[in-house]
């Protein structure tokens, strides 16, 4: 046994005198990185870097050997290395590696739905349609979000001080005229496209890509759905409306096609709650749409959709003139709409190429009733066709970086039966670069350029933003652009030389994002020029000069949560904004009819897995608008009376049960809008004379909604759940 002791002591001294120590720091930009690893290449020996960058290890490895530095934020770095049994002291400086995952993204100005890596995901179809209060509308799904007005009397998104008109909205980048249903005044129209054609959606509030123009606040910019995950059909019905459809999804997965149709009539549910409004003819309409898909082999995608609807409605409302008693205003309206698109990609280039076509008429039938006979009759009839083409060219630089440009034709001629027959197009091109210079900061520059063939002008557009990450959680963004956007063709009805209305926003965004919680706090500035002035004539206001300015200024906070209790989904946004403008018939400088001071919105969901049923509640709330009377004299316009409306509050439930889980979906849906019944005032009307008014109020102050949905061949189970359906 001694020979074999006396051999083992021989051999452990000298791996103990065989071994080197390894150590040192790993810095980046003279700070200690942690969780570095740094190993000998070809061996099992190695360490991790501590909170302060340092290491240290021991190995038993002799002669030349390769020490390696790596880190998935960083590139790998080697050094050479000559290990005989010294302690051995190598430092390394790492240099960041570009990563697309890692990279900070600009957003000032910007929610994104459609990739939850870069926004905080928000407004996907399910978080629309489980929005208490939005009826499924994506567009009343965003007046929950901060920067946007809820204003209840028209259509459109009023962005941050901007009217309805001034926003747009675009489908896979190009732009859609009659994005909303036709309606009468004091009655908005709703989103004429289902939520379900599209899988995200970018919605700007300022300070947008060089890509869109014609838009004075923000844009709006839905994605469809490329491919069906597989074949389905579904129909739905409640006591309003009846749907069914279809999709249809090849074997070789790479081809689809399907139809919806659809008919709504208000009349039973008019018969059971009380309308603030007499409809002589309840709203009724019907719409039928087609889709085709088809993939190519390079991945590319080309798409096919088309809509035609028809709508209308009449209704009677009590005259303000005593030569008077009532008005009746009666409405009919078709709409035809196409879109194809082709996506491809082309070596180290994505070509993507739209076009849409649009054919819109709208007849709106005016009479005056005295002792229940007509007295007078008016009748408009509007025709409009609106035709888009857009090219955009796209080339990835490195992995963050990219250029992109190409060119937009937008084509309108309207015309009615007064006389009016107006053309336009409006040809554009625009160059813009994504620079990531590293993954702490990138810039996004771009130009757009565009000429009016009716205005016989052109402007040329500078958009500029910035984004800086603080940490891993904080991130900064600014944004800086000037946007040009036509006159309203509603008010050219003269002569009057006219030319581009323009605004300049100043956007600056601080946001934190941890998985399962969003907060987000931007600060704006806009100044509007050239804005239009208008005069009444005998029926309609028309455009007279472009001598109108105005100026917005406002802070919004955001915060949204789904991680802090389980399946229940958060969001909180507040708005402060001041804003005043001298535009249309304004006599002077005022806060616009449209804008509040403070607006405030809450929205909850939870889903209780055991009773496969979601409760959602919304609540909403912005301060008291302005009115005005504004009339018009010899002398110029004069504002006659005023006053300022009460402040806006609605609390909104609806409630989702699924009886069955599975290849055969069944939703039963209730909702109910206003639950507290507040009579919410959005506006009054005045008389010739200014001593009389009335106010412009919802349809009806309590909404109820039941209806029921099917769908076969797909099951939604999980993402029914996990987005708190």
């Amino acid at each position: 046994m001694r020979p074999l002791s006396i051999l083992f002591l021989l051999t452990f001294g000298v791996l103990i005198q065989a071994q080197s120590q390894i150590s040192g720091k790993v810095t980046y930009r003279n700070k200690g990185i942690p969780g570095v690893s740094v190993s000998l290449k070809d061996t099992y020996d190695g360490a991790t870097t501590d909170a302060e960058g340092n290491y240290s290890f021991q190995t038993t490895e002799l002669g030349p050997h390769i020490l390696v530095f790596s880190h998935y934020k960083y590139k790998n770095v080697e050094k050479d290395v000559f290990l005989e049994n010294n302690p051995v002291t190598v430092n390394a400086n790492l240099k960041e590696s570009i990563s697309e995952i890692e990279a900070v993204v600009i957003t000032a100005g910007s929610i994104e739905a459609s990739d939850k890596r870069r926004a905080t995901a928000l407004l996907t179809p399910l978080d629309i349609y489980t929005t208490a209060g939005a009826d499924a509308q994506i567009t009343s799904a965003l007046e929950y979000l901060p920067g946007v007005q809820k204003v209840g009397e028209s259509e459109g998104l009023f962005i941050r001080g901007g009217s309805g008109t001034e926003s747009k909205i675009f489908i896979d980048g190009s732009l859609v005229n009659n994005y909303y249903t036709a309606s009468v005044p004091g009655v908005a129209g709703r989103d004429r496209f289902n939520t379900s054609l599209f899988k995200g959606n970018i919605f700007s509030s300022g300070g947008y890509s060089a890509l869109y123009g014609q838009a004075l606040s923000g844009i709006l910019q839905l994605e469809s759905i490329d491919l069906p995950n597989e074949s389905s059909y579904q129909f739905a019905v409640s006591p309003l409306f009846a749907s069914a459809g279809f999709q249809n999804l090849s074997t070789g997965e790479n081809f689809s096609y399907g139809a919806t149709a659809g008919y709504t009539d208000l009349g039973l549910v008019m018969k059971l709650m009380k309308y603030n409004m007499k409809f002589i003819t309840p709203p009724k309409s019907f719409s039928a749409d087609a889709n085709f898909r088809f993939k190519t082999k390079k991945g590319g995608f080309l798409k096919y959709y088309g809509q035609f609807s028809g709508s209308k409605m009449a209704l009677e409302m009590e005259s303000l003139e005593p030569e008077v008693d009532a008005n009746n205003v009666g409405l009919n309206n078709t709409n035809t709409y196409h879109k194809l698109s082709f996506r491809q990609k082309f070596g180290r280039y994505v070509v993507n190429v739209g076009t849409s076509y649009t054919h819109d008429v709208n007849r709106l039938d005016f009479s005056g009733l005295k002792n229940q006979e007509r007295i007078f009759t008016k009748d408009v009839d509007n025709t409009g066709d609106y035709a888009n083409l857009k090219t955009v060219i796209e080339r990835r630089i490195r992995k963050i970086s990219a250029v992109r440009g190409g060119f937009e034709f937008n084509y309108a001629h309207e015309s009615n039966n007064y006389g009016k027959n107006y053309y336009d197009l409006i040809s554009a091109g625009f160059l813009e670069t994504d620079l990531g210079f590293s993954n702490r900061f990138s810039v996004k520059a771009g130009v757009r350029a565009e000429q009016s063939s009716y205005l016989n002008k052109a402007n040329v557009a500078p958009r500029l933003a910035l984004a800086y990450r603080l940490s891993d959680k904080w991130v900064t963004s600014l944004a800086y652009g000037t946007f040009y956007q036509n006159p309203e063709s509603k008010y050219i009805n003269s002569d009057a030389k006219l030319g581009f209305q323009n605004s300049q926003h100043y956007v600056f965004q601080l946001q934190r994002n941890t998985p399962g919680r969003g907060f987000r706090l931007e600060a704006f500035y806009k100044t509007y020029g050239d804005l239009i002035k208008t005069e009444q004539g005998e029926y309609l206001q028309t455009a007279v000069n472009n001598s109108g300015s105005g100026y917005a200024k406002g802070l919004e906070i955001f915060w949204k949560d789904n991680k802090t209790i389980k399946n229940f989904d958060y969001w909180i946004s507040y708005s402060y904004l001041d804003s005043k403008r001298d535009f249309n018939n304004y006599p002077t400088t005022l806060v616009p009819g449209f804008a509040a001071k403070h607006s405030f919105s809450a929205v909850a969901k939870k889903f209780v897995v055991d009773w496969k049923t979601g409760f959602n509640m919304s609540y909403t709330y912005s301060s008291g608008r302005p009115y005005y009377d504004i009339v018009s004299t010899p002398e110029g316009n004069m504002l006659r009376n005023q006053g300022k409306l009460k402040n806006y509050s609605s609390l909104n439930f609806s409630l989702n049960y699924l009886p069955n889980l599975g290849k055969n979906n069944t939703v039963l849906v209730l909702g109910v809008s206003n639950i507290l019944g507040n009579k919410n005032v959005y506006g009054y009307n005045f008389s010739k004379d200014g001593l009389r008014s009335s106010p412009i109020v919802p349809p009806v102050n309590t909404f109820v909604f039941v209806g029921a949905f099917f769908s076969f061949g797909v099951d939604r189970t999980q993402e029914v759940i996990n987005n708190n359906l």
